[in-house]
């Protein structure tokens, strides 16, 4: 899962950290406060699952929980809404290189911070890195991007979503159907593994490679186009302020969390328990 967001807190005026340019007073009426929503929501699930991460897997209460159908499914749920929500921002950030260069800072200083503080609980390319790396791609594809009606190019993204996702496994299919099993060499190399080639040797506690996630990336791209095409925008204008705050934050929120979390259960699990 992701442990895995700062400059926010530096800037004078608020920012979006990994979609939108800083906000003016004016641009408050023309954000789509739901997406800030979702977002929020998501990020406020992915804290409650940390803290149960924190509990049962680090602290040993019950190993192998994160592993259980429950946990999986809402891992899973969290990072694929994180995932589809920032390809729908790409439709509205006016500096995604630069958006894209942070978060892979971010994942970068995420990656150090955990070699160093709890090496067995390293992560490599995590969601961060996939996400920044994302921004900086679709960004360069966006002209050509613009030119695909966005029907097609959602239905063709999810597709290739579900046909790459066992690649990290080794096979290619529909998700959990094996059609395809590909050859060992291709896993050879530890540092083919942030393209989902994941070699036996790679471990990371927080793993999203750029194949298949970014296709969901880009999958979270084109459906906003599709909404623009409906005339259905309007929908996404209601507002819930502490969701929507936290979701405008979330960056920040995301570097943040877990060490607080882990200074929390350490504390319990040291003095009280």
């Amino acid at each position: 899962m992701f442990f895995v967001k700062p400059p926010a807190i530096f800037l004078a005026k608020p920012l979006d950290p990994l979609y939108n340019s800083p906000m003016k007073k004016t641009d408050l009426s023309t954000r789509y406060n739901l997406i800030d929503v979702i977002r929020g929501v998501a990020v406020l699930n992915m804290v409650a699952y940390h803290l149960c991460y924190d509990i049962f897997e680090v602290f040993a209460v019950h190993v192998g929980w994160y592993l259980t159908t429950g946990a999986v499914i809402w891992e899973r749920f969290i990072c694929c809404t994180f995932i589809l929500v920032s390809g729908i921002s790409m439709n509205f950030s006016k500096h995604p290189y630069k958006r894209g260069i942070i978060v892979n800072l971010c994942g970068f200083a995420i990656t150090v911070i955990t070699v160093l503080a709890m090496p067995s609980q390293a992560i490599w390319f995590g969601i961060l890195n996939l996400i920044g790396c994302s921004m900086l791609i679709t960004a360069a594809l966006k002209p050509l991007f613009e030119k695909i009606p966005p029907i097609g190019g959602a239905v063709g993204s999810l597709v290739l979503f579900s046909f790459f996702y066992g690649l990290p496994k080794r096979f290619l299919g529909l998700f959990g159907l094996r059609l395809f099993a590909l050859p060992d060499a291709l896993y050879r190399f530890k540092y083919l593994s942030f393209l989902g080639l994941k070699s036996a040797d790679f471990h990371s506690s927080d793993y999203f490679p750029l194949l298949p996630w970014i296709f969901l990336f880009f999958a979270g791209f084109f459906l906003w186009k599709m909404i623009e095409r409906c005339r259905k925008t309007e929908f996404f204008r209601p507002n819930i302020p502490v969701f929507s705050f936290v979701g405008r934050h979330s960056l920040l929120i995301y570097l943040l969390h877990q060490p607080i979390l882990y200074g929390i259960c350490y504390v319990i699990f040291l003095f009280i328990v």
